[in-house]
């Protein structure tokens, strides 16, 4: 499925896009919001600008490998699910993550300079050499389940 098709699936009204490989495709500045990429794998994907808010992207493979991850740069993960996704490497700089569900989520080398976390769930998540400078982090929950003033 190359990204002309799935823009005209989804502007048809369909979201349910589950394991499907969109590896390497330029999605930036897509209106995906309520997206359903539960599964799938999206690495090297170029995601800057797009809206993902609401989106599933529950155990979603972002990772590429020892290469940089995938581009969210000023993404917009609003109440996006992204329960168990490996986020290894990803750029999120100033992405938008206000109330997103990062439980148990990779984020060992991300860039999440200048993001909006603000009542994120970071339980569990792995935030090995994690970049938050600057990065909004009134409320979240912390990997070990307290809440950041």
């Amino acid at each position: 499925m190359d990204t002309n098709e799935i823009l005209e699936k989804y502007a048809a009204g369909e979201r349910n896009f589950t394991r499907i490989t969109l590896a390497e495709m330029n999605l930036s500045s897509a209106n995906l919001s309520g997206i359903d990429l539960s599964g799938a794998i999206l690495t090297g994907a170029k995601l800057s600008e797009t809206n993902l808010s609401g989106a599933d992207l529950l155990c979603t493979d972002l990772c590429w490998g020892f290469m940089p991850g995938v581009n969210l740069t000023r993404a917009n993960l609003k109440y996006a699910d992204l329960i168990r996704a490996d986020l290894r490497m990803a750029n999120l700089r100033r992405a938008d993550l206000y109330r997103a569900n990062l439980y148990e989520a990779d984020l060992s080398g991300a860039n999440l300079s200048g993001a909006n976390l603000k009542y994120a769930n970071l339980s569990g998540a792995i935030l090995n050499e994690v970049d938050l400078a600057g990065a909004n982090l009134s409320g979240v929950t912390m990997p070990d389940g307290t809440t950041h003033n």
